[in-house]
This record gives structure tokens, sequence and C-alpha cells, in this order.
């Protein structure tokens, strides 16, 4: 009787087990599925901090770190147009831009965006 027992147990424990995997690779509202969706947005996320030249952008400054986000030209948030990268370590924006941006990078791309006031 034991035995049953003890069978029983495991099978439980086996299928929740198995059910978990299966529930969490295949549900649309899974953990696999909430991961990838997490993954995703904050990609578009931080797509939104990094303009190309031609971008308007609005610029915070949480921290003393400039965080620039893409926004429509047009919006009445537009501060600065993104108007040059200048490659390389401790670059300077020319005097046609009112504001510069350096950015260090880990990886050895250092460089620094230059904006126009919209």
């Amino acid at each position: 009787m034991r035995t049953i027992k003890a069978a029983v147990v495991v099978l439980a424990v086996v299928g929740g087990l198995a059910y978990y995997v299966w529930d969490y690779n295949t549900s649309p509202t899974g953990g696999k599925a909430k991961a990838e969706a997490s993954a995703s947005a904050a990609a578009e996320e931080a797509k939104t901090h990094d303009p190309e030249i031609g971008d308007c952008v609005k610029v915070a400054d949480p921290q003393g770190k400039p965080l620039p986000t893409v926004v429509d030209c047009g919006s009445s948030e537009a501060e600065y147009k993104t108007g040059a990268l200048l490659p390389g370590q401790d670059q300077e924006c020319g005097a046609k831009y009112a504001y510069g941006i350096q950015y260090r990078n880990t990886r050895g791309f250092d460089y620094t965006l230059c904006f126009t006031k919209v």
C-alpha cells in the first residue's frame, strides 16, 4: 500500500512539473510569453532614447545624466533636432549646435551627439 501511495505522489509531482513546463512555454499568458513581451517592450523603450540624425528630441536630465527621448518634430515637446554624431572621445559640437551629449561606451565606441534648437 505504501508503494502505491509513493507512486501516486511521484506521479502527481511529475505531472505538476510537466504541466508547469508546458504552460510556461505554450500559454499566451504564461511565463515565456510574459518574458518575451517584457524584452520586446524594453527594446522598444530603448529605441525611443537612441535618436538618429534628423530626429527631434526632448531631453530630461535625471541625476545629471541627459536622456534624450525621440518625439515628433511637430510636437510641442520637441526641444532639439539631432544634427550630428561625432565619433571619438571628448568631441565638442561646433558653434552651429546648441547642445551636445557625450556617450562613453564600455565596448570602446565613444561618441558625441550634437543638437540644434527646434
